[in-house]
């Protein structure tokens, strides 16, 4: 395995539950302490969510919060400076709490698709819509990562950064699945090679190991490797065996799967061994070798945990790391 695909064992997907940004960094650190990532609380309001949070990282673009959803404006307001003062509070953290860390540190952004999926035009429809603003903000995000990174790194001197593209609308942009405003059609499909080319474009601005994480069903392994992606992070769970060639050629590739296989729900949580058993499964229906599966499964959630209380979070987190040790201790 590459050394630069040597992900760790275990990570997060990004959010997790509450406001306060010192509590998740020191909950991220003291789980994953081989492979933290950059905390995420969305709770907090609009600014903190997902879209939000990157509509900050914007350059030359900003958005505003409407009835409707983010609106891309011609200026920024308080939604973008409230964005930006949050991100700022949780890197304060993230640096208080990975002082002398070397090793990778995952930050995570959302992908230009889905970006371009939820983000509105002044018109109300959603930047999809317009190929020019879909080049736009694609433009926009990749030299607002380019930024972000280089902060990050730093603050974190020792660290090997590792960005993650969230894309869980990519699929649906694929397939000319994303509703209008009106609710009463659905935009175009994106031409494949446009989606690849663009995704390529925005991994293309960090020169480490970059992951596309989407936990929607179908998730377009060929392309995302094609398109950069060291990794693909994924819902375990919605894998069907349509799947496998898919899976199989990407790990043969070297790409590394993050199998989201501890629920990102509140609720009882399996023995750990009992969380890895599907991807045991699968790489015995690959025919893969066993020995392969630590140096190329990490560990996660399913998806995000800001809908779960802070107790579960914190018993997922350890579970995923637990869940890990065993893949790693006994592969068979």
């Amino acid at each position: 395995m590459n050394d630069n695909l040597r992900l760790g064992p275990a990570t997060g997907i990004g959010s997790l539950p509450g406001h306060d940004a010192r509590e998740a960094a020191k909950t991220v650190t003291g789980s994953f302490e081989d492979f933290p990532h950059l905390a995420e609380l969305p709770a907090r309001g609009p600014g903190a969510d997902m879209i939000g949070r990157t509509a900050g990282l914007l350059v030359e673009l900003y958005a505003r919060v409407e009835p409707s959803g983010w609106r891309i404006g011609d200026r920024p307001g308080r939604d973008t400076r409230r964005a930006r003062s949050w991100l700022g509070e949780d890197l304060d953290a993230l640096e208080e709490f990975t002082q002398e860390y070397t090793g990778p540190l995952k930050v995570q952004a959302v992908g230009p698709w889905t970006l371009a999926a939820a983000l509105e035009l002044k018109n109300g429809e959603a930047a999809l819509s317009d190929p020019g603003a879909c080049r736009d903000l694609a433009a926009s995000l990749a030299e607002g990562l380019r930024l972000h990174l280089a902060e990050v790194q730093r603050r974190v001197p020792g660290a090997r950064l590792v960005l993650q593209l969230d894309e869980p609308s990519l699929t649906a942009v694929l397939r000319g699945q994303v509703r209008s405003a009106s609710g009463y059609r659905t935009h175009r499909a994106v031409d494949r090679q446009v989606v690849e080319g663009t995704l390529r474009d925005v991994l293309g601005v960090h020169d480490g190991p970059a992951v596309v994480h989407s936990c929607a069903p179908d998730v377009p392994f060929a392309l995302l490797r094609r398109a950069g992606a060291a990794a693909v992070s994924f819902d375990f769970s919605l894998l069907t065996e349509r799947d496998d060639e898919a899976i199989g050629e990407a790990v043969e590739s070297g790409t590394r799967l993050l199998a989201g296989v501890v629920p990102g729900t509140d609720g009882p949580l399996s023995d750990p061994a009992g969380s890895v058993m599907g991807v045991r499964t699968l790489w015995r229906r690959l025919g893969l070798r066993p020995g392969l599966l630590p140096e190329a499964v990490t560990v996660t959630p399913a998806c995000g945990l800001a809908g779960t209380s802070p107790e579960y979070a914190r018993r997922a987190y350890a579970h995923c790391v637990r869940a890990a040790r065993s893949l790693a201790d006994n592969p068979e």
